[in-house]
């Protein structure tokens, strides 16, 4: 009698089958794309926190400058306004008149950058829009001072909101 050898040995029995392998595939595909989503939107929430933070940083430092032309420790001609004339001022700082040594008043360590500007090349303080004391809310122009900063950017926030608006 002849024996039977089983179609299947242990010795031959090594690694997984195209079909297991597809499977385990698919399935990790889908666990990808429904995390993708959830990444962006960590990855946005992250930018508008940095948006936030700059904003309320320069506004901060503008409105620390003016109390300090109000009390007569920054002196401006009487054509200039009570803000600083760039944002740069406000970290390369502005002579103290109060003080005999007339030591620097500094207002930033560093300028931040707009989270939401795409172009690298540009320097921090060009990322800003910049709003002058004699220009309207409603359209914002440069001028001789810099009343107030914005984004550049015209995409719609998580809030609903564009960035310029902020």
């Amino acid at each position: 009698m002849a024996k039977m050898i089983p179609a299947t040995s242990p010795a031959t029995d090594h690694g997984f089958s195209l079909v297991e392998l597809t499977v385990v595939m698919a399935i990790m595909a889908v666990l990808v794309s429904s995390a993708m989503p959830l990444y962006e939107l960590t990855a946005q929430r992250e930018k508008e926190k940095e948006l936030r933070v700059g904003l309320r940083q320069i506004r901060e430092a503008l409105d620390a400058y003016k109390r300090a032309v109000n009390e007569g420790r920054i002196a401006r001609k009487a054509d200039e306004s009570d803000y600083p004339r760039k944002l740069e001022d406000l970290v390369t700082g502005v002579p103290d008149a109060k003080e005999p040594e007339k030591r620097k008043i500094y207002f930033l360590r560093r300028l931040p950058r707009d989270p939401m500007s795409i172009d690298p090349e540009l320097a921090d303080a060009e990322t800003w829009g910049k709003r002058s004391y004699e220009s309207p809310p409603d359209n914002p122009q440069e001028g001789n001072d810099v009343f107030d900063v914005y984004s550049r950017s015209q995409q719609i926030g998580l809030n609903g909101i564009a960035y310029d608006r902020w």
